[in-house]
């Protein structure tokens, strides 16, 4: 339960660092992504190295030091995976709206295209199930 309370810290904190940020114009918006991206990785790893410290406790629930990495890998595979859509999506939409703007025509090809973006996310979905499912 201790681990759930550290997961949504670090949300939290995220969530409160992005309203301090709104409205600023940011000098060097590649720092800020690198300390989220770090601050996440960093709860997550804490959490997935969960069962290496928490001893025979979790024995007794059937899961070993190596569950903890596989849901380690489940996590990173899923939010990987969501980064790469969000990108993609906001690539393709902006370039999207312009090509409907110009010609409205295009508005079902242009659907296709986003959809195959978002399938991103969900193969991520995918293989975190597929790791969870052999854990």
């Amino acid at each position: 339960m201790k681990y759930l309370g550290i997961l949504c810290s670090t949300m939290a904190f995220l969530v409160s660092y992005g309203f301090v940020l709104r409205g600023r114009r940011i000098s060097n918006p590649g720092r800020i992504l690198f300390m989220g991206v770090a601050v996440s990785m960093m709860s997550l790893v804490l959490v997935g190295a969960a069962p290496f410290f928490a001893g025979p406790s979790l024995a007794a629930e059937g899961l070993s030091q190596s569950s903890g990495l596989g849901f380690l890998g489940a996590s990173i595979s899923t939010g990987l995976a969501c980064l790469g859509a969000g990108i993609a999506v906001a690539v393709v939409g902006a370039a999207a709206l312009g090509v409907i703007g110009e010609k409205p025509e295009t508005l079902g090809m242009t659907l296709i295209y986003l959809g195959l973006a978002e399938g991103i996310a969900i193969y991520g979905v995918i293989v975190s199930l597929l790791i969870l499912a052999k854990l």
